[in-house]
């Protein structure tokens, strides 16, 4: 028995339940070998077997794995998730996108949605997540979500035959709370027609 999968939007992106229809363009922009090496999870080279266990795992797992996808036309531009444990509260974020959609502010606007989700819906204490040190562009998406650097495992992750540091960030929900109101109030500031 899987969990129960959520459809949330954002400003651009709709975050959705996978379906069997993603498998294709799944499989061309997870395929890339600069997703996977910027990854801790997706394998390379990356196939429709593999897209199909993928599948089969969301239905029947306790991980919250949601397809990113355009608000204005659906396409597939990647992926995010929650690996929640109910017994701490706190859950793992993570997310890839395909090449041709990096430098959109995606991975943020869909990492952002997911934290609101975490933090307001799934009532969670702490939300956290892990990035390669030879990827500096996603530490700066956890930073913009308000997150914190708690650490660096040191080679702790072997891939494509290199021993790589993991860089630890999280966020607490009162921290959260805090970064959404000033996030909110700097954007009032910059539209003030837009007022309550």
């Amino acid at each position: 028995m899987g969990i129960l999968i959520p459809r949330l939007e954002t400003a651009r992106l709709t975050l959705r339940p996978y379906t069997a229809r993603d498998i294709p363009e799944l499989v061309s922009l997870i395929g890339a070998r600069e997703v996977a090496a910027t990854t801790l999870r997706i394998p390379h080279p990356y196939t429709r077997e593999d897209a199909m266990q993928f599948l089969h795992n969301i239905e029947n797992g306790s991980e919250l794995h949601l397809a990113v996808t355009l608000l204005s036309d659906g396409r597939l531009v990647g992926g995010a998730g929650l690996n929640p444990a109910e017994s701490h509260q706190h859950a793992e974020l993570g997310y890839w996108l395909g090449v041709p959609h990096w430098r959109n502010g995606y991975a943020t606007e869909a990492a952002s949605e997911l934290l609101r989700y975490g933090f307001e819906d799934l009532h969670l204490h702490r939300i956290f997540a892990s990035h390669f040190t030879n990827n500096p562009a996603s530490g700066r998406v956890l930073r913009k979500l308000g997150m914190r650097h708690e650490g660096c495992q040191r080679e702790h992750v072997h891939k494509f035959g290199q021993f790589l540091d993991l860089e630890l960030c999280g966020i607490l929900r009162e921290e959260w709370l805090v970064h959404r109101d000033h996030a909110q109030q700097d954007k009032a500031r910059q539209n003030p027609e837009v007022r309550e």
